[in-house]
């Protein structure tokens, strides 16, 4: 896993309210699902596209990727909880 610190500071006028921004989030990973489920028999291979710190990458590389980003963010909540839990 590469871990990267985002060039991008947090712009927090772009943050919503919690359910709200976890359903828009929600909706991306069924669409995310959905995109894989309808092309399951066709080879993506050529379709590439650069990504700003690693390079060009094709869209299997890009679901790989979107895989390891979230299993680290899923990662990093359950570290944060257990440390709170061990607190109270």
């Amino acid at each position: 896993m590469i871990r990267r610190k985002s060039p991008v500071p947090l712009d927090e006028s772009l943050l919503g309210e919690k359910e709200a921004m976890l359903a828009g989030l929600r909706g991306v990973r069924e669409r995310t699902l959905a995109f894989i489920s309808e092309t399951e028999r066709r080879d993506l291979s050529a379709y590439c596209w650069r990504h700003p710190f690693i390079g060009m990458l094709n869209v299997y590389e890009r679901m790989e990727m979107i895989a390891a980003h979230q299993l680290r963010h899923t990662k990093q909540v359950r570290e944060i909880d257990a440390k709170l839990s061990r607190k109270l």
